[in-house]
C-alpha cells in the first residue's frame, strides 16, 4: 500500500484520537509480525474512526464484510452497547483464528459473531437493519456488496467502504487491473446514487462515508 498520507502524519493524527485499547494493540502488533498481508488491518487512526461512527449513529447492529484478524471488528465491539451485536464476513480460516482468540481476551468479544463464507451469499440471508455496515472485502464484488448493503441499512445508518482510493490508482485510466476497475465503478456508482449523501474521506486508502438521504428533504 502507498502512503497516501505521511507515516508521520497519520501517527500523530492516531496519537490524538481515541486509544488503541491493549488487546487491539496486541493483535495489531501479532498480525504485523505473522500475517502474509498485514497491510490489510485498518490501523488505529481508521479505527478510531469506525468507532466514532459507531458511537455518532448510536448503533446496535455492525455488519461487517471482511474481517481480516479481527481488529476492526473489536473496534466496531467495544463502541457498541452492552446488547449491540457485530455481525462479520470472512472466508480464510487462518484469519479468523487469529479474530476468535483474541475476541476471547476482549470483554466486548461476546458482542462479534463470524459467519464463515461468501460474503454475498451471508448477506443474502440476512435481516436489516443494521446501523454500521462495513465493505473491506474483495474489490471484483464492492458494487454487488454496496448494492445489498443499501437493502439492509437502517434509515439512520452509515455504508463505510474501504480502500476506495486504492493506493491511489484510481486516477489511472485505463485502469491497470480489474480490482482497480471495480473500485472506479463502484466510486462511480456511489457519486451518482441520487438516494444517499455520501463523502470519500481521504483516511489511509480512502474511505466512503454514505448515508441515506430523508425520505423528503427540505428544498
Amino acid at each position: 500500500m502507498a502512503d497516501l498520507v505521511l507515516p508521520d502524519i497519520e501517527a500523530y493524527a492516531a496519537a490524538c484520537s481515541l486509544p488503541e485499547t491493549p488487546v487491539r494493540r496486541n493483535l495489531r502488533e501479532e498480525t504485523e509480525r505473522t500475517m502474509e498481508f498485514a497491510r490489510m488491518l485498518v490501523g488505529p487512526l481508521e479505527g478510531a474512526f469506525l468507532s466514532m461512527m459507531t458511537r455518532l449513529v448510536q448503533a446496535q447492529r455492525v455488519l461487517e464484510i471482511g474481517m481480516f484478524t479481527g481488529y476492526s471488528a473489536l473496534c466496531f465491539a467495544e463502541a457498541l452497547p452492552d446488547q449491540g451485536r457485530v455481525m462479520t464476513c470472512e472466508v480464510d480460516e487462518e484469519s479468523a483464528a487469529v479474530a476468535r482468540r483474541f475476541f476471547a481476551q476482549s470483554p466486548h468479544g461476546g458482542k462479534i459473531d463470524i459467519r464463515m463464507g461468501p460474503a454475498l451469499e451471508t448477506m443474502a440471508n440476512l435481516t436489516g437493519p443494521f446501523e454500521v455496515i462495513f465493505i473491506d472485502a474483495d474489490k471484483i464484488n464492492y458494487v454487488n456488496y454496496y448494492r445489498r448493503a443499501m437493502e439492509l441499512l437502517s434509515p439512520r445508518g452509515v455504508i463505510l467502504i474501504d480502500n476506495v482510493l486504492w493506493d491511489g490508482d484510481v486516477l489511472l485510466n485505463p485502469p491497470p487491473d480489474d480490482r482497480t476497475a471495480a473500485i472506479q465503478e463502484l466510486n462511480r456508482v456511489v457519486a451518482a446514487d441520487a438516494r444517499v449523501t455520501a463523502v470519500l474521506a481521504t483516511i489511509r486508502d480512502g474511505v466512503w462515508v454514505i448515508s441515506p438521504k430523508p425520505s423528503r428533504e427540505p428544498s
